[in-house]
């Protein structure tokens, strides 16, 4: 009997109960006994339940399991979900059947799962039960390897929490992110140990064609550590941040705003915005789940042998340098070397990039025996070295193009390009966006057409809707549109990514796949730089590209919204009931006016204004919907900071924090400009709850510290003949 599939004799028991037995929880990290049922049911999914199993159950009631299906012997994963959708179908049916009023005569199996609810249930609640009946399949055979893996880096995961303050127990976080798998890619495009995005990975880690080090586990968990820490001096809770780690701080902020407490199990019972759906509302528990195996591994899986730290040395290679000089100087197969160091991405090993000036090489101790590592690199001769590395080369995105043509045309993958990119194969690109073109692509010259049909994992829809079919999931039709998990859940104000019902019709505004016209071609109302605001510095920090706003800085009083331009992005980009939004660092009335396809006249009028006058960060401005939809305001105005965020991103990564007390005299905007060289947005990021227009000495501002990141000379692809 294998050691994933074997239950101990007192497992069931022990799952059910929140008892001194367990271990002694952190007090920065509560586990609310309301909350018990669903940390035991994710302790059931994690060490019970295999690949080949799992639970149907309701899906806001975790305590409330109907079956457990177990396909194990039959052999595919389609075997399993059939049986699951089979079981599912039959449990909606006698929900609907007990929600008619049905209490007497009834069969065992309806009254079993009677049984399952209080005895005061009412039709109404077994009706929206029989619309919650979902399927989750175990992962105890993915949970017992990352034990396993997990003993390379537990200490060094720990020591960088303690470092910044994050409670040691934040370190199980990984088993429910990517079971400790270092090469863990999501169909997102998260990766690594922590399943870093590529927008909020950029932040704090170096992310282009030559290394990713969300890869790394060692940088990732530094970086892992910081937006920890930048979550919990957000919203004050570790249940919180951890939370933020999944949905957002913007979400978790507008979750807060919205349910009037910053109590956990509150915010999870009680809280119902568009997108926080089943794995946001799971994430703590489930990591609750996952910090108590972890702290008592014998317990759900008997004797667990973790691999041991790694041991390694560490090498800072000196210039740009081909892998293989790398690799034949220090006599360590390359297998070795890509195990060590999976932040270098495939254009190292192939040839197409050199190995970064300043990349820190690990190497496995004890196997460069014959000299020390500064001699060997030493050896390398200057023929192999380079002061620069290899160009990108690089497509600027026209009306038309898809990342499938764009593909085919430089003779490379839709995969290869949009790991280049940061993104996933069937994400929205917008005319006037630069990609970077992988590895050695260049431009196919052919006298035949572009491929009339797009790439099926670049889905280009013909509709601006979706029917959905018998079986779809949100992800499904992600995948099949083009279109993402998120954009939908806000497309058609859904709550919930795991469940939507077969023959309901789904909005696909705006189309994935074709880049629409860009939306700052109408933003621009004149020529002239809008106003200053008076008393506020005109100029931006010469260090910093020119992305401060016009408008005035006032702190809002709103929450964020859950949609924003990175999980970091705290700020608050949705319509409010009475179409009224909250001005952000980096807005102008032009850019509203273009995006709602008005002119900045109109919106005036529409907020009683007589004359031109700057907008003050945090007011409210009320907006004119007559030529858009909100959802393509929103839209295009969440594209709008994530570009500006991007933009900065790919310049600067943040490395540390400093706090600065204000001193009389002292201006926060003199302070961001020319002493901390922050742009305001950022610096808001880090200071949501202060009015930043009215600060009294002594009030403590977070100002994030900057490193410049080396750029890449880009270069116009080059065409050859096919």
């Amino acid at each position: 009997m294998s050691v994933v599939t074997r239950v101990l004799p007192a497992l069931a028991a022990a799952l059910l109960l929140f008892s001194a037995a367990a271990p002694a929880a952190d007090e920065a990290l509560p586990r609310p006994p309301g909350l018990a049922a669903e940390v035991a049911f994710w302790q059931r999914i994690f060490a019970e339940c295999t690949s080949q199993q799992g639970l149907i159950h309701d899906n806001r009631h975790l305590g409330v399991v109907y079956e457990k299906i177990d396909a194990t012997g039959e052999g595919s994963q389609a075997r399993l979900q059939r049986l699951a959708d089979t079981a599912r179908a039959r449990y909606e049916r006698i929900l609907r059947t007990l929600a008619s009023g049905e209490r007497s005569g009834l069969d065992a199996e309806s009254a079993r799962v009677l049984a399952l609810w209080p005895a005061n249930v009412s039709n109404a609640e077994l009706r929206a039960a029989a619309d919650r009946v979902r399927f989750q399949q175990g992962l105890a055979e993915r949970f017992h390897a990352g034990l396993v893996r997990s003993g390379q880096w537990r200490d060094h995961i720990r020591e960088s929490l303690r470092e910044h303050g994050v409670p040691e127990g934040v370190a199980a976080l990984p088993h429910v992110e990517s079971s400790f798998d270092p090469n863990a890619r999501s169909f997102v495009g998260a990766a690594g140990l922590w399943q870093f995005t590529g927008d909020t990975g950029k932040r704090f880690m170096r992310i282009d064609q030559a290394v990713d080090e969300r890869r790394d586990p060692y940088e990732s968990s530094e970086a892992a550590a910081r937006l920890l820490r930048y979550n919990h001096d957000l919203l004050g809770t570790w249940p919180l941040a951890i939370t933020a780690y999944n949905h957002g701080a913007a979400g978790m902020r507008r979750a807060v705003d919205s349910v009037g407490t910053t109590d956990i199990e509150a915010i999870i019972r009680r809280y119902d915005g568009p997108a926080f759906g089943f794995a946001s509302r799971n994430f703590y528990v489930s990591f609750l789940a996952a910090l108590a195996i972890e702290q008592d591994p014998e317990r759900f899986f008997g004797p667990v042998q973790r691999q041991p730290p790694r041991q390694e040395l560490v090498v800072e290679v000196p210039d740009f340098m081909r892998i293989d000089a790398l690799e034949k100087a220090f006599g360590v197969p390359r297998s070795t070397l890509q195990a060590y160091n999976p932040a270098l991405l495939p254009p190292v090993w192939d040839g197409a990039k050199y190995v970064p000036r300043g990349f820190r090489l690990r190497l496995p101790a004890g196997q460069v025996i014959d000299a020390s590592p500064q001699q060997l690199l030493a050896s390398i001769p200057s023929g192999q070295r380079f002061d620069n590395q290899v160009p990108d080369k690089m497509h600027k995105v026209k009306r038309g193009d898809t990342l499938s043509r764009i593909a085919a045309h430089y003779g490379t993958t839709v995969g290869k390009l949009a790991q280049a990119n940061g993104l996933t194969p069937g994400a929205r690109i917008r005319v006037g966006q630069s990609l970077k073109l992988p590895g050695r692509a260049v431009a196919v010259a052919s006298t035949r057409a572009p491929p009339a049909l797009p790439d099926t994992r670049q889905p280009a829809p013909a509709a601006d809707s979706y029917l959905v079919q018998p079986g779809d999931s949100l992800a499904v039709i992600a995948r099949r549109t083009g279109v993402s998990q998120r954009d939908l859940l806000a497309f058609n104000g859904l709550a919930d990514a795991n469940h939507v019902r077969s023959g309901s019709r789904l909005r696909l505004v705006p189309p994935a796949g074709a880049a629409p016209e860009p939306a700052a071609t109408a933003t621009v109302a004149s020529s002239r730089p809008p106003a200053v605001a008076a008393g506020r510095p005109a100029t931006v920090a010469p260090d910093l590209p020119a992305l401060e706003s016009p408008a005035q800085a006032k702190q809002p009083t709103g929450d964020a919204g859950g949609i924003s331009a990175s999980l970091a992005d705290p700020s608050n980009y949705l319509v409010t009931d009475n179409d009224k939004v909250e001005v952000q660092a980096a807005e102008t009335l032009s850019h509203y006016a273009g995006w709602l396809e008005v002119t900045p006249e109109d919106l005036r009028k529409a907020n009683g204004w007589q004359s031109k006058r700057a907008l003050v960060i945090g007011e409210s401005v009320r907006l004119d919907f007559s030529h858009v939809s909100r959802e393509i305001f929103l839209a295009r105005r969440v594209a709008y900071h994530h570009d500006l965020q991007e933009d900065f991103f790919n310049r600067y990564r943040i490395t540390d924090t400093t706090e600065h007390r204000l001193r009389r005299g002292e201006s926060v905007w003199i302070l961001a400009s020319q002493k901390y060289k922050v742009p305001v947005w950022l610096l808001r990021q880090y200071n949501p709850t202060l009015d930043l227009d009215h600060v009294r000495p002594g009030t403590r501002v977070v100002f994030p510290k900057l490193e410049r990141v080396a750029l890449v000379p880009a270069q116009p692809a080059t065409a050859r003949v096919a």
